[in-house]
């Protein structure tokens, strides 16, 4: 496959993943959210998008690096790991916005925080950039999942 459309369709898979969560929760954003208390630390709604955006990009490339790279015993398994943690990224949209389980997402963020790190070591075995470049990511994640303990607690 051309590597420039490889690398556009591997940007595509974490952006689409994103975007349909987004649609499909919209709704719980628009209305139920608004109703729960929040830190006082809580970010500003028009955040969340850029935000996410930059890291689904980064996400893709950092994707796109691992399948480009030579075989190694860590490739499958960096691949099982990347899906396995947009997986989880996925549902917590649904769990949180849409069904409003505010336990059941602490402990899917919880365990994509988990899968985040193991991706980023699994990555950095096959690609050194490909796991640097899903810091920012954790560290997003780890604010997300202090902020979603910090709603539970609160309502």
């Amino acid at each position: 496959m051309n590597k420039i459309l490889k690398l556009i369709l591997c940007i595509l898979l974490p952006l689409s993943i994103g975007a349909l969560s987004g649609v499909a929760t919209a709704s719980g954003v628009r209305s139920w959210y608004l109703t729960l208390e929040k830190p006082f630390f809580n970010p500003p709604d028009y955040l969340f998008a850029p935000v996410w955006t930059v890291l689904y990009l980064l996400m893709g490339i950092s994707f796109y690096l691992v399948l480009q790279s030579k075989f190694s015993r860590y490739k499958r398994r960096a691949i099982q790991i990347f899906v396995l943690q947009l997986i989880l990224n996925f549902l917590w949209s649904f769990l949180f916005f849409k069904f409003h389980l505010i336990t059941a997402a602490l402990i899917d963020i919880v365990l994509m925080w988990l899968s985040i790190l193991l991706m980023i070591f699994t990555f950095y075995e096959v690609d050194k950039k490909a796991g640097l470049l899903q810091v920012p990511y954790l560290l997003w994640v780890t604010f997300a999942t202090l902020l979603n303990a910090s709603i539970w607690m609160l309502n």
